[in-house]
């Protein structure tokens, strides 16, 4: 299972995902993490489009091992969306604005997402969440 969460920088994606890949016992990719071992602080549209592939071919290597992986990342467009091609989508909706106004006007909210989340949840909830990803309900 390949897991996105995205939306704006400041949204909380990282976090949620630290936290989910405990319950998961998961592979975790945080785009931060894959543009410094890249070296790769680009962000104009070409690079936009290179990061999305970038995660998704790392997402895809666990996938195809038969592991579930979570990737955190800004995905800020329907077309980086596409090009990830999540199993589940999860749009943290948390904040109205990040901290670059550049991401802010570009970032469309997704048309469909398999879960919004609109708070920072608790641990319990976050339990519950994970059981829920995989199909296991307490």
């Amino acid at each position: 299972m390949k897991i996105l969460i995205m939306g704006l920088p400041g949204s909380g994606k990282t976090w949620l995902a630290e936290r989910l890949q405990k319950h998961l016992e998961c592979a975790w990719f945080n785009a931060d993490e894959v543009r410094r071992m890249a070296s790769d602080w680009e962000f104009g549209e070409e690079a936009r489009v290179r990061q999305p592939r970038r995660m998704r071919n790392l997402a895809d290597y666990e996938k195809g091992c038969g592991r579930t992986v979570i990737c955190d990342f800004v995905c800020p467009t329907e077309m980086t969306r596409f090009i990830f091609d999540a199993d589940i989508t999860i749009w943290m909706d948390t904040i109205v604005a990040g901290r670059f106004q550049d991401t802010n006007k570009m970032f469309e909210n997704p048309d469909k997402a398999d879960y919004k989340i609109n708070h920072f949840m608790s641990d319990d909830e976050i339990a519950s969440f994970a059981n829920q990803l995989t199909g296991v309900h307490a």
